[in-house]
């Protein structure tokens, strides 16, 4: 087996040993976020998540992506030439289909050792049973899965208001935005008042910064009631309160917006702020972006798999991960279950294959060093801004050009002059994972080729993609569940490239 740790570890020296400075955070005035695919290789008699036994697993980190950047809406190309979202969790993803299409090329055009083995149908493949994929991130996801409940012992990221969690009613008021501006001073995050109230400031301690964490440390905060560690009433004993009767006074904020035209959240001081469960896009400076946030991406991974429409030509079944591991930072296993699984309890009719995976969700108790957090507490006071670094950082296990780095969606150093040739595209936006995949069908003879695309002629990206029958039909079956039916969909204009 394996633990949270080892994951988050094996990400984190992957990170710091095998790649170049090239895309990482300047020391002590920039962050980052990291995310990650491992491979987790089992003995071929095991089962992946045997519990009973500690089985020897082998662990390999398969892709890698940072970043905490997304385009908006006005800067989307139809070329497909530009990526759209360079949060780390996605160019992990994306990172992880370059992985994907190599070792489909492995199998089937060079016949050499690959993650798959023929499936029972023309042209498709599966994946070795000894194999699963566990995803990393160094923080939680953006949406619904970091609006986390915040105890009244714990400091805040805001001027708070006392309620009940159990039945969500607000007990008592705060008078402290009783005016206009100091309501926006608490939620500017800029602001002086929200920087000295909001968790990780460099006044304060790591063990305050990270406040989420279900072990006891040697730090005034007490242990966290969210955490996946603690039942209720355990944690109600710990911090000397009755059963039932401890207060949330506030939730954790994330920047990620409601989708445009549902339901919006309430805005009220404290933990009536935000309403949970609900589909979110990143924000943007300035330009809206069409971007959905990661726990909205990371529960669709979690119905349709992780390959994407084009793979599922050459595959019998979705790629699902095993499980999601998150690094030390404010963190609920409530919110990261409520985001990743139960808002898609509610799909009915997916095609063979495809169902809502029972992903295991777990906590490490280890940070990022490039984190905000840790970065804040290493320069304390030092001068300047702390600020996200502009670039993103993509790595494949692939052999040819593992590294790609990234800023405002082209290769780092890109001219405006060189913006619509070959060479300022990077090796996971669309366009390029599409030659890739048209590289692939080329490279297989026509009659092994498998049947949605062998009986018809297709064309361009989106032809290709509404061609994988069964991964539609499973997108169509999320979308008519809520909250998913208010999904943002980009234009088909956006698809027509060839």
């Amino acid at each position: 087996m394996w633990t949270p740790d080892e994951i988050a570890q094996l990400c984190y020296a992957h990170y710091n040993v095998k790649l170049p400075k090239q895309g990482k955070p300047e020391p002590n005035r920039e962050w980052t976020l990291l995310a990650a695919v491992v491979k987790i290789q089992s003995p071929a008699d095991q089962a992946w998540d045997s519990t009973e036994k500690q089985v020897p697993v082998t662990k390999e980190v398969v892709s890698l992506g940072t970043g905490t950047k997304c385009i908006g809406q006005s800067k989307m190309r139809k070329s497909g030439d530009i990526l759209n979202d360079s949060h780390a969790e996605i160019i992990a993803k994306r990172s992880f289909q370059r992985y994907l299409l190599h070792q489909l090329h492995l199998a089937a055009v060079l016949q050499e050792d690959s993650i798959f083995v023929p499936g029972t149908q023309r042209g498709r493949w599966r994946l070795r049973p000894d194999l699963s994929f566990v995803f990393f991130s160094s923080h939680t996801p953006c949406g619904d899965a970091s609006i986390i409940p915040m105890l009244e012992f714990e400091e805040q990221p805001c001027c708070p208001v006392i309620r009940n969690w159990a039945n969500n009613s607000p007990v008592k008021g705060s008078d402290n935005l009783g005016d206009s501006k100091n309501k926006r001073s608490c939620e500017d995050p800029e602001s002086p008042a929200a920087k000295k109230m909001r968790p990780g400031t460099p006044a304060r301690s790591l063990s305050n910064c990270v406040a989420h964490r279900g072990t006891q440390e040697s730090s005034p905060v007490k242990p966290d009631v969210s955490s996946s560690d603690l039942t209720k009433e355990k944690m109600d004993a710990v911090n000397g309160i009755a059963p039932g009767s401890f207060k949330v006074v506030d939730v954790y904020r994330t920047g990620a917006k409601c989708v445009p035209g549902e339901t919006g959240d309430l805005r009220q001081p404290g933990a009536a702020y935000h309403q949970v469960g609900l589909l979110r896009v990143k924000p943007g400076r300035g330009d809206r972006t069409c971007s959905m946030s990661c726990s909205d991406k990371i529960a669709r991974w979690n119905v349709l798999g992780c390959q994407g429409a084009l793979l599922m030509h050459f595959l019998e079944k979705p790629i699902y991960l095993s499980a999601v591991v998150i690094g030390k930072c404010p963190y609920s296993q409530e919110a990261m279950r409520r985001a990743l699984i139960d808002r898609c309890q509610e799909v009915l009719a997916l095609p063979r294959g495809f169902g809502v995976h029972k992903l295991k969700i777990q906590q490490s108790g280890l940070l990022f060093e490039q984190s905000r957090c840790a970065v804040q507490v290493k320069r304390a006071d030092g001068p300047g801004r702390l600020v996200p670094c502009g670039a993103a950082i993509s790595w494949s296990a692939v052999p040819e050009q593992p590294l790609d780095v990234t800023a405002n969606g082209f290769p780092q150093g890109t001219t405006k002059k060189e913006i619509g040739s070959p060479r300022a595209r990077s090796r996971i936006s669309k366009v390029e994972l599409f030659r890739s995949f048209q590289k692939l069908l080329n490279s297989i003879a026509g009659d092994e080729q498998p049947d949605s695309i062998r009986v018809q002629k297709l064309d361009t990206y989106q032809e290709y993609k509404d061609a994988a029958s069964a991964y539609q039909e499973a997108w169509s079956a999320l979308r008519r569940a809520q909250p998913f039916a208010s999904w943002i969909r980009n234009s088909p204009e956006y698809h027509q490239f060839k």
